[in-house]
């Protein structure tokens, strides 16, 4: 194995056993995370998120008898990456369940390897429906599973919102054409902003790493859009907005999950009145203990509160799960996890689609850059069938 440790990072390995009080061996639970590069500041906040479950269960007593031991990878946002260290996890570290990655690529690429090893995955923001249904089949994959909503779903409701909300009529689009989460997100919002009567007059795209949007700006700003949908990741929709400020235009701005607080670092109050769709509020007063154990944990601010809470959770998911199954193996786990039903997490109660794999009836929540902070406005579902 000494060849395929080589190809990833091994960040971080969390026993949490508590000194010699257990007498049974630890149930191992993996997690994938980018810790390193691009989307860093979503891993490392997510792997905390883990952490922090998994303490807390552990001096509640543990699971069956037995503590919960953490193992995280650093995938680095590679797809080969997250292959090695998903391989690693099934055949060296016998975990019974992974939690992670964030990304739809890395997530799709895994499926094969956690239904080959017969060990249940679960996505936090792998928004891709392909993630856990096979396009081929229509059916479920049988290991991959969420706990975010989906890009159709999200898309509906970036294209509503614009329409129905905003009054924006004609909207532009730019998407990164090298990732599936953009592609996915762009064509559900085209397909229901066309559907509701609006105009796509500009799509612009471009591919990962590129910093300079002008030339696309310029061709939207000469279309004459009312509005511009961002399906992208935090770094290249700062830098598209402050770019169409510095440029003097000023557009209606809506975005995805991709959002960062460290966005506004790069483009300041250019985002003032952008609107953006995402899993909850990081202002809802239910996330306020979980913040505090943060920073007394980690001597540091959960600035992405939302990967920390959906980690946090779905680590919770995976205990109650094994609870249920009754044993720690990777089958009989996978089973409990399809079978979650009014299970009461900290920012949802989830009951699991077993059609698809995704949370039912998850609502959305609509936010607004306002003096230099996100300030909620609603929780919205999609109402259109486009």
């Amino acid at each position: 194995m000494r060849k395929v440790v080589g190809v990833f990072v091994v960040a971080c390995l969390f026993g949490v056993l508590f000194g010699t009080a257990w007498a049974a061996e630890p149930i191992k639970i993996g997690y994938l995370a980018t810790l390193t590069g691009e989307g860093a500041t979503w891993g490392a906040h997510e792997r905390d998120g883990a952490l922090l479950a998994v303490e807390e269960i552990n001096a509640a007593g543990g699971v069956l008898g037995r503590p919960l031991e953490l193992v995280t990878y650093d995938v680095r946002g590679r797809a080969e990456d997250a292959i090695n260290a998903a391989r690693r996890l099934i055949e060296v570290d016998k975990v019974v369940a992974i939690g992670g990655t964030n990304y739809s690529g890395l997530n799709i690429a895994v499926g094969p390897i956690v239904e080959k090893g017969m060990v249940p995955q679960i996505g936090t923001f792998s928004t891709n429906p392909t993630v856990t249904v096979d396009p081929k089949t229509q059916k479920p994959r049988p290991y991959s599973f969420r706990i975010c909503y989906t890009d159709p779903y999200q898309g509906k409701v970036m294209a509503e919102y614009f329409y129905n909300k905003l009054n924006v009529k004609k909207a532009a689009i730019i998407h990164d054409i090298g990732s599936e989460y953009s592609e996915g997100l762009k064509e559900y919002f085209i397909k229901t902003f066309k559907g509701l009567g609006g105009e796509i007059v500009g799509v612009e795209a471009f591919r990962s790493g590129d910093v300079d949007f002008r030339a696309q700006i310029t061709n939207l700003k000469k279309s004459g859009a009312e509005g511009i949908a961002l399906p992208l990741l935090y770094k290249e929709m700062a830098l598209i907005i402050k770019q169409t400020a510095e440029m003097g235009w000023k557009p209606f701005f809506i975005g995805g999950d991709g959002y960062s607080p460290n966005m506004y670092e790069i483009c300041g109050d250019a985002m003032e009145g952008s609107y953006w769709v995402y899993h909850l509020s990081p202002d809802d007063p239910i996330l306020a203990p979980l913040k505090e154990k943060f920073k007394k944990r980690f001597n540091a601010e959960p600035t992405e509160i939302v990967n920390t809470v959906a980690a946090y959770d779905l680590i919770q998911w995976v205990a109650d799960s094994i609870k249920r199954a009754g044993k720690a193996e990777g089958p009989a786990v996978r089973d409990a996890i399809e079978s979650a039903k009014d299970l009461k997490l900290l920012h949802f109660t989830l009951t699991l689609d077993k059609a698809t794999h995704n949370p039912l009836n998850k609502p959305a929540a609509i936010l607004r850059q306002e003096k230099g902070a996100l300030k909620f406005l609603e929780t919205y579902q999609p109402q259109t069938e486009f």
